[in-house]
């Protein structure tokens, strides 16, 4: 069984487990930092989702697999790269700022494109991470939902670092409850939670994960 298997089986799994469709979870391979050789093994053995953080590499990434595989931008944007990536990658995920909020929207109008985007929660308040406080996510989701050229779809965290999976337990579920209010609050679908990383990706999926960032599992070490 390959390093993929053993990834897909133990998130079918935790869909068993936790009474959830094993399509409900979508599995990103965190390619960063690896050459495009590595991305056409796995996608010989049916990956076909890969997260990138460094906008270079991930353009050029993006245009070398045109038409065979997807990629979701998974790390910290800069404002002042958010011409590059639009249209680029099917999902942005960590969105904290709203002045980003307004530039990715002006440039998807721009660009006569849409923009989907998750916005980030810092979990644990951590000085360190990037991410709003729970206190300021409806202010952010509101400005999102506000600005034409970008579709808010869900919530993303990475929780502080823990000695073993299940103590991250909490930061998932509290996140799947923050998505379930404020989907409520807004009236709108938020339908997509990206949270989970190699070390705790299972109890992610437990606690309601659609989407899960392994790079470790699959690629090995950096």
């Amino acid at each position: 069984m390959t390093s993929l298997e053993q990834v897909r089986a133990r998130i079918a799994d935790a869909c068993t487990k936790s009474g959830r469709a094993a399509d409900a979870v979508r599995l990103i391979a965190v390619s960063k930092t690896f050459p495009v050789e590595r991305i056409d093994e796995l996608l010989a053995q049916g990956q076909q989702l890969f997260g990138e953080n460094r906008v270079q590499e991930a353009i050029e990434k993006v245009e070398h697999f045109a038409g065979r595989a997807d990629f979701h931008f998974i790390g910290h944007l800069q404002r002042n790269k958010a011409k590059q990536v639009i249209g680029r990658f099917a999902l942005i995920h960590g969105v904290d700022d709203p002045r980003l909020i307004h530039e990715l929207g002006r440039r998807s109008v721009a660009a006569k494109l849409e923009q989907p985007i998750l916005l980030q929660v810092n979990s644990g308040d951590e000085t360190t991470k990037s991410g709003v406080t729970e206190a300021q996510l409806p202010e952010l989701l509101d400005r999102a939902i506000e600005t034409e050229g970008v579709t808010p779809v869900g919530l993303m965290t990475i929780p502080p670092r823990a000695e073993q999976p299940e103590d991250n337990r909490r930061w998932f579920a509290r996140l799947r409850e923050l998505r379930d209010r404020e989907a409520s609050r807004c009236g709108i679908p938020l339908p997509e939670l990206s949270m989970g990383m190699t070390d705790d990706y299972k109890v992610a999926v437990e606690e309601g994960a659609t989407l899960v960032r392994v790079g470790r599992a699959i690629f090995g070490e950096r």
